[in-house]
């Protein structure tokens, strides 16, 4: 059974950095598109970051974009978050999102496999 594990969240003060990881077990990472997400109460779950197979094409929302680098380590079967300048705005719970043989869109409920997630509180 496909299981996904999030680390790395925490609180940190605004313009700080927090760098998220997500280990996967049960699957090759090489055959599932992952991505992360967040959310906070209240609100739906929003993407924000999609990194391919090929660790070569990364899409990011616009509000992280040049802030947040995405990556994976296929090897180790792991996906990370590198945030800096961390805004209060970035505070919200982070999950980790896997599905296999394709790269939908960042709705959520394109998704099939999701970490219980990690929470990150940015405080101004």
């Amino acid at each position: 059974q496909v299981q996904l594990a999030e680390s790395g969240g925490g609180s940190v003060q605004s313009g700080g950095s927090l760098r998220l990881s997500c280990v996967a077990s049960a699957f090759t990472a090489s055959s599932y598109c992952m991505a992360w997400f967040r959310q906070t109460p209240g609100k739906e779950r929003e993407g924000v970051a999609r990194v391919l197979p090929d660790n070569q094409n990364t899409w990011y929302a616009p509000s992280v974009k040049g802030r947040f680098t995405a990556s994976r380590d296929n090897n180790k079967n792991m996906l990370f978050l590198q945030m800096d300048s961390l805004k209060p705005e970035d505070t919200a719970m982070y999950y980790c999102a896997a599905i296999a043989n394709l790269c939908p869109d960042m709705s959520e409920s394109a998704w099939t496999h999701w970490g219980q997630g990690t929470q990150v509180t940015v405080s101004s």
